[in-house]
């Protein structure tokens, strides 16, 4: 793996650090490529019930590399189709941060910019250290939006105010994002590790198999009909009924003590 993005796992956690410090994490075609290797393997992992994505140093993700926007060398192509592309293939990394059978954690501090903060929501929760700051920044270099965030942002905060904070490319600190509902929790720099890696011991403790089929469930419900969704929460929660997890929860709740989940 490239050293522009680091991996380790512990705990059943697995937190994938973007490691361009010097560029605030501005995304390199390195980087991309070893998402686009990492997410996939991780998904897979039995060992593995979460990913957290963050950044090293004082930030999260820039987005894309400004200085290689001046120079001419962000894009990997000449003609248009080949540049869109390349770019659509390194955008799989949004979906897989958002449809991975595994939840996802941003842990945020710092700047999360342009296709950083696109990287950021994809994830199925945020927390932010209240350095953290939030912009699409995109209307800033000329661009139009990459990385999903379009979609994500208007699920997350509603079609008007998405569509103001990418026309004005404005800067959100960590308190009005919680007010906003971009992050789920913000809490001191300090203790941001310390809080959001507890978070993500806490889910990958869990019940994996019925939190693989609750992010099915909540994907669905971002675009699908009730009627669908009625459906398919049928289908998963009488497959969650058949779990060994299932059964030991039953077994611990009545004899008022822990569930032990492993994941079967």
């Amino acid at each position: 793996m490239s050293q522009d993005l680091l991996e380790s796992i512990k705990d059943g956690v697995a937190v994938l650090t973007l490691n361009r410090p010097e560029r605030l994490n501005a995304m390199s075609h390195a980087m991309l490529a070893g998402l686009l290797e990492a997410l996939p393997r991780l998904a897979d992992d039995p060992a593995v019930g979460v990913v957290v994505l963050t950044g090293a140093g004082r930030g999260f993700c820039a987005g894309g590399d400004v200085k290689a926007m001046a120079e001419g060398t962000e894009m990997a192509g000449t003609t248009l189709e080949e540049r869109a592309q390349g770019l659509r293939g390194s955008m799989e990394v949004s979906r897989w941060l958002h449809e991975m059978p595994k939840p996802t954690i941003a842990m945020v501090r710092g700047a999360a910019a342009g296709a950083g903060l696109s990287l950021a929501l994809a994830c199925d929760l945020r927390v932010a250290g209240d350095s953290a700051r939030f912009a699409t920044a995109f209307a800033r270099v000329g661009y139009s939006g990459d990385f999903g965030g379009s979609y994500f942002l208007t699920r997350l905060v509603g079609t008007a105010k998405a569509r103001e904070l990418y026309y004005t490319a404005e800067i959100v600190d960590a308190a009005q994002a919680l007010a906003l509902g971009l992050v789920n929790r913000v809490v001191p720099d300090a203790r941001l590790e310390e809080e959001a890696m507890a978070l993500a011991r806490r889910i990958a403790d869990g019940p994996r198999v019925a939190l693989r089929y609750m992010k099915r469930n909540m994907n669905a419900a971002e675009t699908g009909t009730l009627k669908d969704l009625l459906d398919l929460e049928a289908w998963h929660h009488t497959r969650t009924g058949m779990t060994e997890d299932h059964r030991e929860a039953a077994r611990a709740f009545v004899e008022k003590r822990d569930p032990v989940f492993k994941g079967s």
